[in-house]
């Protein structure tokens, strides 16, 4: 028989998680309180980015990205996977000069970017302000579509589905389920996202995930009104704050011709409402950098959380000796780094060598912070 490995959570990196244990050849189980894609996969974007916020995190992106794009041509339509790359849009000068100083970085780690003039970036993008100064481009980048793409991984994997079923604890080779059932595995994977600390690590402080909420806009069907992912150079310094709440321009178009419009970012909100003093500063960013959204009608708007950590870093691997494996933490970054996650922790499994350096995605650097704290 094929050793049982248990995960819990059904979103993007729990289904990333199964289809890389079956790869390996076990009998994958994966436990849900609600349904797949419940959480964060279904309320997010589904850019599939490299990230330079440190060496660490392009490692990650990049290497992930990689993956995406060797399953390319297996992805079903319903996926909607697209290659429309990232344009990276400047302000001004401060922003146009760390258009160049992004475009060396990536450049030297082989990730393909191009620079565009004012007058470039118009021709690729004509529906933005039109003083805007420039831009980085990066071709490579994708789009895919993240509730569809977690069910196609689960059924990859051919998951054994366990919905609805509350974990209160996991342990190496255990997970408590309310009312006292347990589940038995050789190995137990948690990617339960911002409830994922609590049930694996009580000893470890619980301010290692913190949910982050998120709004988003989407809008009827205008085709080709944008043809890439854009943001603002301003988008990192969004995601780095720490407190308060942030906006900054995210436009993602959808296949279908719908422009998904973002982002904001709010700390220690619990609720799930759409905040309408919120939506607005975000919408009114997203006029700033392409005026004709106004004309746009918008259909619908929501929330998420995204499980964030202080150093912008998922965790990823062994909690401790004795504890379940852990792959959590991925903040607005989860779709991306889902099969880099679940290939390094497959090789941390197997004790075969990583494909990247997996220290500082270790788990147990929260209690040593804690401690030095």
């Amino acid at each position: 028989m094929k050793p049982r490995a248990l995960v819990i959570g059904a979103g993007i990196v729990g289904a990333a998680c199964a289809a890389e244990l079956a790869r390996a050849g076990f009998a994958v189980v994966v436990v849900d309180a609600a349904h797949p894609s419940a959480g964060a996969t279904a309320c997010g974007m589904g850019h599939v980015v490299a990230m330079d916020d440190s060496e660490a995190q392009l490692e990650l992106t990049r290497f992930s990205r990689g993956l995406w794009e060797e399953l390319m041509p297996e992805l079903p339509a319903q996926v909607e996977a697209t290659r429309s790359g990232t344009l990276w849009v400047a302000a001004d000068d401060e922003e146009l000069a760390a258009v160049h100083a992004k475009h060396a970085y990536y450049t030297a780690r082989e990730v393909r970017a191009e620079i565009h003039d004012q007058g470039s970036l118009r021709a690729l993008e004509p529906h933005l302000a039109p003083d805007l100064i420039g831009a980085l481009r990066v071709p490579d980048d994708l789009v895919v579509y993240p509730p569809c793409a977690a069910t196609w991984l689960l059924a990859r994997a051919g998951a054994e589905l366990r919905m609805g079923l509350a974990v209160e604890r996991a342990e190496a080779q255990r997970v408590l389920l309310q009312g006292g059932v347990a589940l038995e595995g050789e190995l137990v994977i948690v990617a339960a996202g911002e409830r994922s600390l609590p049930l694996v690590a009580p000893a470890l402080p619980l301010h290692g995930i913190k949910p982050r909420k998120g709004h988003l806009v989407i809008t009827d069907r205008v085709p080709g009104f944008a043809r890439h992912q854009i943001v603002e150079l301003g988008y990192l310094k969004s995601a780095h704050s720490h407190d308060g709440s942030s906006v900054a321009f995210n436009l993602q178009p959808r296949p279908n011709g719908q422009m998904l419009l973002g982002s904001s970012r709010q700390y220690d909100r619990t609720n799930d409402e759409v905040e309408p003093a919120m939506l607005q500063r975000m919408l009114e960013r997203a006029f700033r950098y392409m005026p004709g959204l106004r004309a746009l009608q918008a259909l619908r708007a929501w929330t998420g959380r995204r499980a964030a950590t202080h150093d912008h870093l998922p965790l990823i691997g062994k909690v401790g000796a004795d504890g379940p494996w852990l792959a959590a933490g991925h903040e607005g970054l989860g779709i991306t780094t889902s099969l880099g996650t679940a290939r390094l922790l497959g090789s941390l499994i197997a004790g075969t060598t990583p494909p990247f350096d997996p220290r500082p995605f270790d788990p147990l650097r929260l209690g040593a912070e804690a401690s030095h704290a």
